[in-house]
């Protein structure tokens, strides 16, 4: 359906003539010298270039071309109906600097632990399709990169522009998750739930995993942890390779002490096949329906009409430019012909 979204604007489409109710402006001063009545009316007709109907039919155009601009004509689509899960999400990804070792394999390259991540949780926020999802990033403290939206394509695209060291290089676990219980106490009638991806040990922040769980409890927040990391690696050096285990400094007992205590479960992903798997058991959890939503499609229409008064408007200097090179040009011919 088309309609104006500020259709009053359409009357002021009239507004051009009522100028011509109004009385010209007599000059303030009198001219100084006197010239003869003929001589006069010659200036006068040379100072005033003469108005053409050609001219004003342009100009009314302009003017009706940026009113129906101004007045944002628009296109409802039919009405669609979406449904109102109550399933909302927090995802708190761990940006400290242990995220930047290479001991995950995606796609049969060594890449590091957050580019791995970012390639396995984008197809998880993808899915999320009725599902309202909000991004924590957090390193020396916590942050909300996205507030809960239905947006997942920017949820997705802030996750992707993350980056190691953006907000410091150690591990604030008990203020992701007090940020994301602050975030989430509000709703009511919704699965609360957090999902906290880390590959460490609480370092630093101002709450401690501890009160944080507490804070998790009392909220009614599900959350689920994620231990990213492998357990073996091997490492070439001037006196040959030898295996470590890179993810000694993962705190599992802490990640699992607060899952199982908010209702939640403990996951560890030592590769992508085994973050995938954990995503798929995710996608299981049962949301609570509410009322469908319905929306109407908008797409806007005010650039025609805008776009055809500024081509509009550059038509007389166009035209100018025209006559005056093809004349530049004729006195060139001129010239040379003498």
């Amino acid at each position: 359906m088309f309609e104006f979204a500020w259709w009053w604007l359409l009357f002021a489409l009239p507004l051009p003539l009522l100028m011509r109710f109004f009385p010209a402006r007599e000059p303030s001063q009198e001219a100084a010298l006197r010239v003869p009545q003929r001589l006069a009316g010659a200036a006068s007709v040379q100072s005033k270039p003469a108005r053409s109907a050609y001219g004003h039919g342009l100009m009314w155009l302009i003017w009706v071309a940026l009113v129906l601009a101004a007045a944002r004509p628009q296109w409802l689509g039919e009405p669609v109906s979406i449904p109102n899960e109550g399933r909302e999400m927090m995802l708190a990804v761990d940006l400290s600097g242990s995220m930047k070792i290479d001991d995950m394999t995606l796609n049969g390259r060594q890449v590091n632990r957050l580019t791995m991540t970012k390639s396995v949780m984008a197809e998880f926020i993808r899915r999320r399709v009725s599902d309202r999802l909000g991004l924590i990033l957090f390193a020396d403290t916590a942050y909300l990169q996205a507030p809960l939206t239905f947006d997942r394509k920017t949820v997705a695209q802030l996750l992707e522009e993350s980056v190691i060291g953006l907000v410091g290089e150690q591990t604030a676990i008990g203020d992701a998750i007090g940020l994301a219980v602050k975030r989430l106490e509000a709703r009511e009638k919704t699965n609360k739930v957090l999902i906290l991806l880390t590959d460490g040990q609480n370092t630093a922040g101002n709450i401690t995993p501890a009160q944080a769980k507490e804070l998790a409890v009392d909220s009614g927040v599900t959350v689920y942890t994620i231990g990213v990391g492998a357990d073996k690696m091997l490492i070439e050096s001037f006196f040959g390779s030898r295996q470590v285990n890179p993810s000694q400094e993962l705190d599992e007992d802490m990640l699992t002490d607060i899952a199982v205590a908010t209702g939640g479960k403990y996951f560890r992903a030592r590769d992508a096949q085994e973050l995938e798997q954990i995503y798929t058991r995710l996608d299981e959890l049962e949301p609570i329906e509410g009322e469908s939503q319905k929306l109407r499609p908008l797409t806007a229409l005010f650039y025609y009409p805008l776009a055809l008064a500024l081509l509009l408007s550059a038509l007389p200097l166009l035209v100018s430019l025209i006559g005056a090179r093809r004349r530049g040009t004729l006195v060139n011919t001129q010239y040379e012909e003498q």
